[in-house]
C-alpha cells in the first residue's frame, strides 16, 4: 500500500543530544501504525517533527507527494489541516464546555460561522464517540476516559486524513484502555483515517496495529507487521517485547 507519510534520514538534536538519528519510516495510507519503545527514545519528538511542531536538523518528510520539509510556514499551516492530534492528557480547555471545545477549531481553523453547521457536526461526533448529551459539561465534570474520547472528537472535528495519538491509554484502567483502543480502530475502519499512535501498551499495539515501528535511542531498529516484529531476531526488540508481555501477566 502506498505510504501517506514518509520520512527519510530524519535527525533531530537537542543540546548536543541526538534524539532522532536517520529515521526512515513509511506509514501506509488508511493503516494503523504503532510506534513503540522505551521512554525517552524520541517517540514524541518524531510525531512533533512530522507535524511541523519541531524542525528537523536534517532529513525529509513527505505527506503523499508533498515534501513537508520544503514548505514555508504558511504552506505548512495550510497542510496541517490534514492532520489531527489527540494529546496524551486530552488538552481540553478547562474554561470551556465540551461544545465550546469542539466548536473552537471549527471557528478558528476552518472559519465556519454557520452555527447550525457547527451544532450538527458536534452532535454527530458526540453520538459517534458514544457520549451524547454531554455538550454542556465542562472537562472537570468528565471522567478520564470521557475526556480522552472528547479529545479524540476534537481532533476528528477537522476531518483529518491522518490522526496522531500520543499515548492514548495513559492513566486509564484496563477496561477504559480497551475502550480507547477500540475507538482508535473505529476511527481507522469506519472513517478511513490513517492512525499513528505512540504507546506503551505493547499488547494493544500488537492487537490493533497493521504496522509497528520500534524506536530505540533515536533509531528505528525494527519496522514491520506485528507478526514480523514478533519474529524479530534483534535482541533489544525481543527483550522489550518479552518484558512488556511478562509485566502484563504479572
Amino acid at each position: 500500500m502506498k505510504p501517506i507519510i514518509r520520512t527519510q534520514s530524519l535527525s533531530k538534536t537537542f543540546n548536543n543530544h541526538a534524539v532522532l538519528k536517520n529515521v526512515n519510516l513509511a506509514i501506509p495510507e488508511k493503516s494503523i501504525c504503532a510506534i513503540i519503545g522505551q521512554s525517552g527514545t524520541g517517540k514524541s519528538v518524531l510525531l512533533k517533527t512530522i507535524l511541523g511542531m519541531l524542525k528537523p536538523d536534517s532529513g525529509k518528510i513527505w505527506f503523499k507527494d508533498t515534501e513537508l520539509t520544503a514548505l514555508d510556514r504558511n504552506g505548512m499551516i495550510a497542510l496541517r489541516r490534514c492532520f489531527g492530534y489527540s494529546f496524551q492528557n486530552a488538552a481540553l480547555f478547562d474554561s470551556m464546555t465540551v461544545e465550546e471545545n469542539l466548536a473552537f477549531p471549527l471557528r478558528e481553523a476552518l472559519r465556519i460561522k454557520n452555527q447550525i453547521e457547527i451544532n450538527r457536526r458536534i452532535t454527530e461526533l458526540l453520538d459517534w464517540i458514544e457520549l451524547p448529551g454531554i455538550a454542556s459539561k465542562r472537562p472537570d465534570e468528565l471522567s478520564g476516559g470521557m475526556r480522552k474520547r472528547v479529545g479524540v472528537a476534537r481532533a476528528l472535528v477537522m476531518r483529518p486524513e491522518v490522526l496522531f495519538f500520543d499515548e492514548p491509554t495513559t492513566g486509564l484502567d484496563p477496561v477504559l484502555s480497551e475502550t480507547i483502543n477500540n475507538l482508535v480502530v473505529r476511527v481507522n475502519r469506519e472513517l478511513d483515517i490513517t492512525c499513528v499512535m505512540i504507546t506503551h501498551d505493547i499488547p494493544a499495539a500488537f492487537r490493533i496495529a497493521d504496522r509497528i515501528a520500534v524506536l530505540d535511542q533515536g533509531y528505528i531498529i525494527a519496522d514491520g507487521t506485528p507478526l514480523e516484529i514478533a519474529r524479530s531476531d534483534h535482541p533489544l526488540v525481543r527483550d522489550f517485547i518479552r518484558i512488556s508481555f511478562v509485566n502484563l501477566e504479572v
